[in-house]
């Protein structure tokens, strides 16, 4: 089968609002096909209500491997293909690691991580049969930096950092792309209370810090600088790109943070480098 050059077909999970409809609705503003997936079915038929046979609506709970299999079997059936798959679904579980419970982190893994492998589980067949596709994972500017308060939600984005560039190397032969898209801070619900997890065991002495980050989290939420609807432009833009890059960082909040990191790190390993070479035999 020869790739298709003008209308692609994308899959894309969370996109009942935020960044998944951004991209969701850049894809059909471009005059590409959508399975537009979440956990709300009315919320779905309210924001693509409008685009007629373009998108196929589907509840989608992606920590459900049986349901993530029967979504991508209803978007064979509907468009016989799958080009795109955007792993956008999550969301973020706040608070000091010491007080968040561990069956919030292991809520928090089974969507974040778990529920990302479960979809593309299902979806590389697809692909790999068709000889092409491209895998976009969502992750955050705290998947390549460590942010305090939210050392859980940055342990998963992790998790998918390292999971990708692996991947991308795993899958490459058969024709298939690959790339990370870290944003900084965007103006979506992600801070609402609706989505927001904080930590349930308050423990004295991180009082005045639990404070501080939830005035934080109330100043920053819906005052966010970036545009939901440019990053989903941004992403039609890389997939149409014969050599997309690993790595897309979305906005320059969140540049800032990977050029600090890269100068952190750099300083770092310079500082120590007779020590860590003396360790060869």
């Amino acid at each position: 089968m020869s790739q298709p050059t003008n209308e692609r077909v994308w899959l894309v999970t969370g996109s009942a609002s935020g960044l998944g409809a951004g991209i969701a609705k850049a894809a059909l503003n471009n005059g590409d096909s959508v399975i537009a997936t979440d956990l709300d079915l009315a919320r779905l038929e309210q924001t693509y209500g409008s685009y007629d046979g373009q998108v196929l609506v589907a509840v989608l709970d992606i920590r459900d491997v049986a349901q993530a299999e029967s979504v991508v079997e209803a978007a064979l059936k509907r468009f016989g293909r799958i080009d795109v798959l955007v792993n956008n679904a999550g969301y973020g579980q706040f608070g000091p690691f010491e007080e968040v419970e561990p069956q919030a982190i292991e809520r928090q893994f089974a969507t974040n991580v778990f529920g990302t492998f479960n979809v593309t589980r299902a979806v590389l067949p697809v692909m790999r049969k068709q000889r092409w596709g491209h895998v976009i994972n969502m992750s955050s500017n705290g998947g390549f930096k460590g942010v305090s308060g939210a050392s859980m939600y940055s342990a998963s984005k992790f998790a998918i950092e390292g999971f990708s560039e692996s991947l991308a190397q795993e899958i490459a032969n058969f024709g298939i792309k690959l790339t990370l898209v870290e944003p900084g801070a965007f103006r979506t619900d992600f801070l609402d209370s609706r989505m927001l997890k904080i930590g349930t065991r308050a423990l004295d002495d991180y009082s005045e810090f639990r404070t501080r980050a939830l005035e934080v989290f109330e100043a920053r939420n819906h005052q966010q600088v970036g545009d939901p609807d440019k990053l989903g432009l941004a992403v039609v833009k890389l997939v149409e790109q014969k050599e997309p890059p690993l790595r897309f960082v979305a906005g320059a909040d969140a540049v800032q943070v990977v050029e600090d990191k890269l100068a952190f790190v750099a300083a770092e390993l310079s500082r120590w480098r007779a020590l860590s070479t003396s360790t060869d035999f």
